[in-house]
């Protein structure tokens, strides 16, 4: 079992979930059960799969979770992409968001 606080890209992806929240606060009350609980639960799932895939037996466990965080960071990435069209994210905030998202997926991919 590896401590999953050591794995850089669950340290990334823990900072985009933090922003996540953070810019969230802002979207309109009528998206509380919409867009924004939808966009923290899949940025909460990515460093939570880390945490669970560092906490099973062996390396191919490890790598399956892997690719289910990665999977969790695409559906951030479309998420973050409709909030910026809907106008609910600053271009600055979306671009900050993507580039963090891109690194998270791109880290997931070799963590293994």
């Amino acid at each position: 079992m590896k401590d999953f606080r050591d794995l850089k890209v669950w340290e990334k992806s823990h900072r985009l979930t933090l922003t996540i929240y953070e810019v969230t606060k802002d979207f309109p009350k009528d998206e509380r059960f919409g867009l924004t609980s939808q966009l923290r639960r899949a940025a909460a799932a990515i460093p939570a799969n880390i945490a669970e895939g560092c906490g099973r037996r062996g390396n191919g466990e490890l790598h399956r979770f892997l690719q289910i965080a990665a999977g969790s960071a695409s559906e951030v990435e479309y998420h973050c992409l409709l909030a910026k069209d809907l106008g609910f994210l600053t271009d600055k905030q979306y671009e900050t968001l993507q580039m963090l998202v891109v690194e998270i997926k791109e880290d997931a991919s070799c963590a293994y």
